[in-house]
């Protein structure tokens, strides 16, 4: 591979990456350390994560995604919501697509505004976890903690973040934690702060954290879809609740913006 690697920045509410067109298959998956590098603010390019875009002889095309630290993450819904925007980009798509992530086969349109519409997979369920939260998975795992009201600003989601995340309960895998303030009148959205795993750190956004937030508020009377407010930006998330507990027809919407390109 040479040594100049084409990149372009993308980011979906704050949440930033480094997307790189890889249909030539030439990328090193295995160089967590390059990944690392790049993805690092002050010696890199700076990003939450890094995509790789590749080809896949089944679907439109594949995201590959892999968080700051490196390593191949999970599922990333704004990660995916930038990913389907470069793809447009770069030709591959058109308004709609049909593409493979860690998860398994997503959905996704544009609309003529640049707002991302992207099909997240069926979630089965939650589980209530005591003195926690509630837990549930929505392509990465994710526990969502509700907030007595205007505490949320205040919290240190750094602190509170990682005590919870490498918590007892969740020593072996981790797991990403949500902060959430439900809102104080109705039509006001809900605010949300998260901690993610594979960035350590919190972030301005979180596309599954989101929508995990709005399976576990629809417990708590929020309507599809439901409005959420993080510290980057605006976000909705439809869907459908089925009388078992589960949910499907999940759709995240928002903003997915291009910001730069260049040559590392």
């Amino acid at each position: 591979m040479s040594t100049t690697l084409h990149f372009y920045k993308y980011q979906g509410t704050g949440n930033d990456f480094v997307l790189v067109d890889d249909r030539a298959n030439e990328f090193d998956a295995a160089d967590h350390q390059r990944v690392r590098h790049l993805c690092d603010r002050r010696r890199g390019i700076g990003a939450d994560g890094l995509i790789l875009l590749r080809r896949h002889p089944q679907y439109d095309f594949e995201m590959v995604y892999f968080n700051a630290d490196g390593h191949l993450g999970s599922m990333c819904g704004n990660g995916g919501r930038c990913t389907v925007a470069f793809a447009r980009q770069l030709g591959v798509i058109d308004t709609e697509t049909h593409f493979l992530a860690a998860d398994g086969a997503h959905e996704a349109r544009v609309d003529a505004d640049g707002t991302v519409h992207l099909r997240m997979q069926d979630v089965i369920g939650q589980q209530d976890v005591e003195d926690y939260g509630v837990f549930l998975d929505t392509g990465s795992p994710h526990l969502v903690r509700f907030q007595p009201a205007s505490t949320l600003a205040e919290l240190n989601v750094f602190a509170e973040g990682r005590a919870l995340r490498y918590g007892e309960l969740f020593r072996e895998k981790g797991t990403n934690v949500n902060f959430v303030e439900p809102p104080a009148t109705p039509g006001q959205p809900w605010q949300v702060r998260t901690y993610e795993r594979g960035v350590e750190d919190e972030t301005l956004s979180c596309g599954t954290g989101v929508t995990a937030v709005a399976l576990a508020a629809s417990r708590r009377g929020a309507a599809s879809p439901v409005h959420l407010r993080t510290p980057g930006g605006d976000l909705r998330v439809a869907f459908e609740a089925k009388p078992d507990g589960s949910f499907t027809n999940i759709f995240l919407s928002g903003p997915a913006t291009y910001v730069f390109e260049g040559e590392v």
